[in-house]
């Protein structure tokens, strides 16, 4: 996240029924190389990005930095759930200054359709909410990933609005629910 205060980073790993969400370590580069040049989980995030052009340009130890999650199931990385703030200039916002939170998160194919994205962004949405108490969290997601959307209700987000970014349709909400800006 751009601005994380006073809050420690990474925090101390976070276990759910059956998953851990954890800073990145080396071991996970490889997976985060299969996150981003899947046509499956790029599907509706602007499509997959070359192989050869992620193994040139991914670090060493991959999204180490605040906000970023990585999700462990069975001591392998199998997603990862970020936080990051909202930039002002795109359209989407519940308060007037903007930078909101937004929670987004990306599972390998295998891992889909097993409830890990809901336990796994259950606990950061947790995690966050103690840290920043009162501060809402927004939601992003094209309107055709009915998946996301379905993830999205059954984690509290609030639909706010529709708009188009991207060439597509994109369902907008925030968690907990606050009125809209403006």
């Amino acid at each position: 996240m751009a601005d994380l205060g006073p809050v420690v980073w990474p925090p101390a790993p976070m276990r759910t029924e059956r998953l851990v969400l954890r800073a990145s370590e080396a071991r996970d580069r490889a997976a985060f190389i299969d996150l981003f040049a899947s046509s499956e989980v790029r599907t509706y995030l602007g499509g997959p990005r070359p192989r050869e052009e992620l193994e040139n340009a991914v670090s060493k130890v991959p999204g180490r930095r605040p906000g970023v999650f990585v999700v462990d199931h069975d001591e392998a990385m199998i997603g990862i759930v970020t936080l990051d703030r909202r930039e002002a200039e795109r359209p989407g916002h519940v308060r007037p200054d903007a930078g909101e939170a937004e929670l987004s998160y990306m599972f390998l194919p295998e891992a889909c359709g097993c409830g890990y994205a809901s336990e796994a962004c259950a606990a950061a949405l947790a995690w966050f909410g103690d840290a920043f108490p009162g501060e809402p969290v927004v939601l992003c997601t094209q309107a055709a990933n009915e998946r996301s959307v379905r993830v999205a209700a059954k984690l509290g987000f609030t639909e706010v609005e529709q708009f188009e970014e991207y060439g597509a349709e994109q369902w907008f909400g925030v968690w907990p629910s606050v009125p809209p800006s403006g």
